[in-house]
């Protein structure tokens, strides 16, 4: 690709949506990059409640993301679907080679997100895809009346497990704490939900199924004690939807930008990196909170920085 472009954003996400309605609406010749479906982790939400401006009565990611996607469209920014495998993001112009040709830009904007941390069980990637599930928006309708086992005692852990509970005959939330991490809110919906249960400070240590997941043995914490489940013999499986937490999604420019010491983008408070026009957005940088409005918040942030950059210029 011969154009340069003002700005690049890569990844489209909340915060990458975000970054090409503020930079499109500036009238600031910009691409969109995104390697898969629009919309990151919230597109696999199934109910969004305190972003400001939602629909009241209820929000999916999927609705919100779509709303977003076509702000975008409505401002002009360029997209494309691709696989950005490499990136020189010194110097002036900044090249992003991907699957289908180079593209380059004179800002970057790196919205890349997060993935979701692995359990670090035996057999795990064996049964992921065959038992073990990242997404209950995703997933939930193949273990209608199942037993299902969600990983984890966050916010989103209990969430999903609440709506889980839509299609499952049971599900069965394992948490290596003797008290859930939630807030008060969430957990008050949980305990009062008939078909939710309990398992404390346990972690899963192994899963085993032939050839789809129907066992897994729990070691609690606390006193090592090991408790193997098995599915119910007429079902033959059960569900394990895990959601302890993400890694940022870093590969790609690890060498080049700056990252803190657990591997998120390292910005000031304008979204800049250590590299001159170069700025990153949402999950994939080092902050505190990390929710669709921080996420949306960073990217307007970032795609305001690029404008000015451009005027000063």
């Amino acid at each position: 690709m011969k154009k340069i472009y003002d700005n690049i954003i890569l990844g489209a996400g909340p915060a990458g949506l975000s970054a090409a309605i503020y930079s499109g609406r500036a009238r600031v010749d910009t691409l969109l990059i995104e390697k898969d479906l629009v919309g990151g982790q919230v597109a696999d939400t199934n109910d969004i409640q305190n972003y400001p401006g939602q629909m009241v009565e209820g929000e999916s990611g999927p609705d919100l993301v779509d709303r977003m996607s076509r702000q975008v469209d409505k401002f002009g920014a360029d997209r494309v679907t691709d696989t950005i495998q490499s990136m020189d993001l010194e110097g002036e112009v900044k090249v992003l080679h991907g699957v289908n040709g180079d593209y380059k830009g004179r800002n970057v904007i790196l919205a890349t997100g997060s993935y979701s941390r692995k359990m670090g069980c035996e057999n795990e990637d064996q049964f992921i895809g065959k038992g073990i599930s990242f997404c209950a928006t995703c997933d939930a309708n193949f273990f209608e009346d199942f037993d299902v086992y969600v990983v984890g005692g966050g916010d989103a852990a209990v969430e999903e497990a609440i709506y889980l509970t839509k299609f499952a005959k049971k599900v069965t939330i394992i948490h290596r704490r003797d008290k859930l991490r939630a807030t008060e809110s969430i957990q008050e919906r949980a305990f009062s939900n008939d078909k939710l249960d309990f398992i404390w400070d346990s972690v899963v240590e192994e899963v085993d199924g032939d050839p789809i997941l129907n066992k897994m043995v729990l070691k609690n914490v606390k006193t090592g004690e090991k408790q193997v489940i098995e599915a119910d013999p007429e079902d033959g499986l059960f569900g394990l939807f895990v959601f302890i937490g993400h890694l940022p999604n870093t590969d790609l420019f690890k060498d080049q930008v700056k990252l803190s010491d657990r591997g998120y983008v390292l910005t000031d408070e304008n979204m800049q990196t250590n590299i001159p026009g170069v700025y990153a957005a949402g999950d994939v940088r080092e902050k505190a909170f990390r929710q669709v409005v921080t996420a949306c918040a960073d990217g307007a942030i970032a795609a305001l920085m690029v404008e000015k950059s451009l005027t000063e210029y």
